[in-house]
């Protein structure tokens, strides 16, 4: 089997591929339905170690004519992920702007799951800083964050102006590399404009929580 278009299409459950980035984007806030979608996809391509939406976005939604729009190959990430290594990794944060779908973040995490023993690869010692600003590229992050367990902050806006529309938190509750991450949406406060250096909401808040305890300290 294999993710062609037309299986990924099915999978999501749409008709065409214009409806792909509202519907998927609906579907990440249903913790449910979205982890039932991932068990699906992983039935298909149980390879985590590239972005499976590379050529269907790229193809899809990438404007290459006006603006030039291409995303970086497999290789390059895989390059930059060891130019970028720490010596005696235990710990580490990645900060990436532009990230489109992921696919530098997915070469960064493959690279530091291969450099550590079988077993002692924990989620919690890995963090990722991720700046988007399109709308359509924004859930095909999300989804290639949760469905891998990564721990990261998505900001969703131009982070030179600083003009932001929301800002995801993914997190891996249980510390587990076998389980999908959780998606909440940081709250429109004092503390989270100064961490993120937030000048503008362009968009209302979200109310959206699916970990415990979370935003205590942010509220």
């Amino acid at each position: 089997m294999s993710l062609d278009f037309q299986t990924i299409n099915d999978i999501v459950g749409v008709d065409d591929s214009f409806k792909m980035p509202t519907v998927l984007m609906d579907i990440m806030f249903d913790k449910e339905r979205r982890e039932a979608m991932f068990r699906e996809f992983l039935e298909y391509e149980t390879d985590m170690s590239f972005d499976w939406f590379h050529i269907y976005y790229q193809e899809e939604y990438a404007e290459r004519k006006s603006k030039k729009q291409d995303f970086t190959p497999n290789s390059i990430g895989k390059l930059l992920a060891e130019l970028t290594e720490k010596p005696k990794l235990t710990h580490e944060m990645v900060h990436e702007t532009a990230c489109g779908t992921g696919g530098i973040i997915i070469q960064k995490w493959q690279h530091q799951r291969m450099n550590c023993l079988p077993f002692e690869y924990q989620p919690c010692n890995f963090f990722f800083q991720c700046e988007e600003l399109s709308d359509r590229s924004i859930p095909f992050l999300l989804f290639n964050l949760l469905i891998r367990g990564m721990n990261a902050t998505v900001l969703h806006g131009d982070g030179l102006e600083q003009k932001v529309k929301q800002i995801y938190f993914v997190q891996n509750d249980e510390n587990d590399f076998m389980k999908f991450s959780d998606l909440n949406v940081l709250p429109h406060s004092e503390i989270c404009e100064k961490e993120f250096c937030v000048k503008e909401w362009l968009e209302d808040e979200i109310s959206h929580v699916e970990s415990p305890n979370m935003f205590e300290e942010v509220s």
